[in-house]
């Protein structure tokens, strides 16, 4: 599977996991219910249908890692089947019972007490089914039988059976929490929040007709039996990255409680002195991030516990970063939630399907092939239809958090067909947010940016077609930690071998490149990237989340120079 180098590389959050409860936080922070049953912890395992169950794994983390105990790579053909035995505590049952899951890669079906209650396919978005018609009194079983072929009819993002470079160790079965929850007869199912800098309208997904919304803050309580209510603070609080208020508050009916939270700011596009700008709150404002690609070395998919995240974004804020390109991967829906409270932009990609081709997607656009008619690729109707499919999923997963402020529909031509077909839909799913529509290359008419990824020299801005410029990669500058490495092969864009001259480098990119194309119209960039990742060794921070690469003040002092520069040019 791997070499010692990788056997001992662990972050310092696998010595504070729970053996017994891991993950244990609510995992649907927008929409919390005080009924909470966690299934995670460990489970009967095999890879074999005829077989018995000879191993444990455990639950939340995928088969290939570490932190599950098994680590180990699974083959296409075999199944991953789990099985638990669990009892629900007295007076847990209200009306029905219903089993979720955070997610699952590829396909899976569940069964309860050998009764199937549901099948799922694709990796990424949790779903969840009705159980209670299957339940028995006392100790029920559960068994999930997964499969994962690497099929490139679903998404896969960054997953490869022959690891290497820019892709890595595949995982597979069940990477999220999955957790119990019981609802009351017409239970609030969902909620929808639309928000701008002044209000929030709060529609509400419930059969009952009266309901009742209290803020927290005020305490301020507003009544209603239509299925949407207006809420209007007074002295609005808007969210920035450095303001990030959320307006928490409670929601009830005659049968249901639930809390959750929302956040009022704005998103558009305005000229400002002659430039386009992207604005948040009316503001010119400059996304100023780093590629987040989500991947931990114990446990590939999922970190050991819930406070790497939260270490993550603090580093990256520290450092006077306010965005986080989350790349090719969606992740627990707590992940967005910490970015929402702590105060960082996410823009956030669509999940890759359909193939790759080296030569198409990477070679002649590296040497300058960007503009390409995409329409006659990929074009199976079945794969098309998936992405679609999933790009919808997302879309309506992420709606109701503030810090998402854009997404990527296509990166770099990766599964790229028909990107003004993919913008409209996307626009119709969600007109509050920018899209970027074709991140890198092969681009099309409608994007509400400019995209481009620039490696292997200083960015320059050449004429643009007056869309406000976003710089969504570049960098990818490589330094090696001893110690702290995935193996031994190295993959970046320029090598270094000492802090001091890695850190002289960064520093040079952001002084003597992208500072000078703010006046041409640059509102966004993303440098590749916040760690590194298996082979890859351009991050900011090595793997295991140990050791920064770089002298901290001397890159907070780069991004003080972007936003003074940028303020100048915009106020």
């Amino acid at each position: 599977m791997a070499n010692k180098i990788y056997e001992t590389l662990t972050t310092p959050y696998a010595k504070n996991m729970s053996l017994t409860h891991p993950w244990d936080v609510y995992p649907r922070p927008q929409l919390v219910r005080d009924s909470y049953f966690s299934l995670n912890g460990l489970w009967d395992f095999k890879t074999d249908k005829s077989g018995e169950f000879s191993e444990k794994i455990l639950v939340p983390f995928p088969p290939e890692s570490k932190l599950s105990g098994v680590e180990r790579r699974i083959g296409k053909r075999n199944f991953l089947i789990y099985r638990r035995y669990f009892t629900l505590p007295d007076g847990f049952i209200k009306k029905r019972v219903i089993l979720h899951f955070g997610a699952v890669d590829q396909i899976c079906a569940v069964f309860i007490n050998g009764n199937k209650v549901g099948e799922h396919e694709g990796g990424y978005i949790p779903f969840s089914f009705d159980i209670t018609e299957s339940l028995v009194d006392g100790e029920n079983e559960i068994q999930v039988v997964a499969k994962d072929t690497l099929s490139k009819k679903y998404p896969y993002g960054k997953q490869k059976n022959k690891r290497g470079g820019m892709w890595y160790t595949p995982i597979s079965g069940i990477w999220q929490t999955v957790w119990i929850e019981s609802l009351p007869e017409n239970p609030i199912l969902s909620i929808k929040i639309e928000q701008n800098n002044k209000s929030a309208k709060i529609t509400v997904n419930s059969e009952a007709d009266f309901k009742k919304l209290t803020l927290k803050d005020s305490g301020k309580v507003y009544e209603f039996n239509t299925p949407s209510i207006t809420v209007e603070p007074e002295e609005p609080r808007l969210w920035t990255p450095d303001t990030p208020y959320l307006y928490e508050f409670t929601l009830e009916t005659e049968t249901d409680k639930v809390k959750s939270y929302f956040a009022l700011r704005s998103l558009e596009i305005k000229e400002v002195r002659g430039v386009n700008r992207l604005c948040l709150n009316g503001k010119p404002f400059l996304f100023n991030g780093l590629l987040d690609q989500g991947y931990f070395p114990d446990g590939i998919f999922l970190p050991a516990t819930p406070a790497a995240y939260e270490d993550d974004i603090l580093f990256v804020k520290r450092l006077g970063f306010n965005t986080l390109r989350k790349h090719i991967k969606i992740e627990p829906m707590y992940f967005y939630y910490l970015a929402d409270k702590l105060g960082i932009v996410i823009f956030q990609d669509m999940v890759n399907n359909s193939g790759y081709s080296f030569l198409i997607d990477t070679a002649l656009p590296t040497v300058g092939l960007k503009r390409l008619n995409t329409s006659f690729l990929h074009s199976s109707k079945e794969t098309r239809a998936f992405f679609y499919r999933q790009m919808q999923e997302t879309a309506e997963l992420l709606y109701n958090s503030p810090s998402v402020c854009l997404y990527t529909v296509f990166n770099e031509g990766w599964g790229q067909f028909l990107p003004d077909c993919g913008y409209k839909k996307l626009r119709e799913l969600d007109a509050s947010r920018f899209i970027d529509t074709t991140s890198g290359w092969f681009y099309g008419k409608l994007s509400d940016v400019d995209s481009r990824h620039i490696y292997f020299k200083t960015p320059t801005v050449k004429k643009t077609d007056g869309r406000p410029i976003s710089l969504s990669e570049f960098g990818g500058y490589s330094l090696r930690v001893d110690g702290h490495l995935f193996g031994e092969n190295n993959y970046g864009y320029k090598l270094f071998c000492d802090k001091e001259g890695f850190t002289n480098a960064v520093y040079e990119l952001y002084t003597n490149g992208a500072l000078k194309l703010i006046k041409d119209g640059l509102c966004a960039l993303v440098y590749t990237q916040l760690s590194d990742v298996e082979d890859e060794t351009n991050g900011l921070i090595t793997y295991d989340r140990r050791e920064v690469k770089l002298d901290e003040d001397k890159m907070k002092a780069a991004n003080r120079a972007l936003y003074e520069e940028f303020e100048k040019l915009t106020q």
